[in-house]
Formats: C-alpha cells, structure tokens, sequence
C-alpha cells in the first residue's frame, strides 16, 4: 500500500480535535428548539437569502444572509436562546464562527438539518 493511502487513513480515522473547537456553539435538534420557540425562550436568526426566508420561515425569525451576516445585527437577550438556522444546517456553521469572531459572549444553537429537519419534525412555518 502507498504510504499516502496509509496516511490517509490513518488521519481519517484519528479522532477529531476538539481544542480549537469554541463549545459555545452548540447544535440542538428541531423537537429541542420547537419546544423552546413555544415557550418563548428563543431568538431565531435566519441565515439564508431573501428569497428563501420570504418562501417560509420560522414565526418570528430574524433574516441576516450568511452572503452578508451582520455580527451587530445578531439580537442580545440573556433571558433567550439564540438559534441560527440555514436551509439544511451547513450556512448556520460559519454564521456562528463570525459572530463568536465578533466577541459575541453567549451560546449560539445550531438547527440540525436546518429549515428542512424543522419542517420534518412539524415545526411552525410562516408564508
């Protein structure tokens, strides 16, 4: 076997570093984030385009487009958790990297499979 292949898994199959990973940004499943939207308890930051977030979105969402995410746009309520949310879960990422990279405090919640896990798991959608 080439020693690039062997290389190769043995890098595939080491564990992954978490020490450069911020804990502060945290994924939450859609029935979590369903039950904190009810009761309340949840800022709701779109990052998808315009067109996207006119086609459906979650009641109350807050648009800031990853293609032009505004770290001072992002709402600051301690009394809430604040959710990011994309279209399939991989734009809210790199939203929450930029506002951690902003000083931003808190802890930022990412919906797994973004807006199409939330729709599957009968989240409320508004038109």
């Amino acid at each position: 076997m080439p020693l690039c292949t062997l290389f190769r898994r043995f890098l595939s199959s080491a564990p992954a570093d978490q020490s450069g990973a911020d804990e502060r940004i945290r994924q939450v499943d859609p029935a979590t984030a369903i039950g904190w939207l009810a009761e309340g308890k949840l800022v709701v930051v779109d990052v998808r385009e315009p067109q996207e977030h006119r086609a459906g979105r979650i009641p109350g969402a807050i648009l800031n487009p990853l293609s032009s995410f505004d770290p001072a746009a992002v709402p600051r309520d301690p009394d809430r958790r604040l959710l990011f949310h994309c279209q399939s879960g991989r734009r809210c990422g790199p939203a929450a990297e930029r506002l951690m990279a902003a000083d931003f405090q808190g802890t930022v919640h990412r919906l797994q499979g973004g807006m199409t896990a939330w729709i599957g798991a009968g989240g409320p959608v508004e038109r």
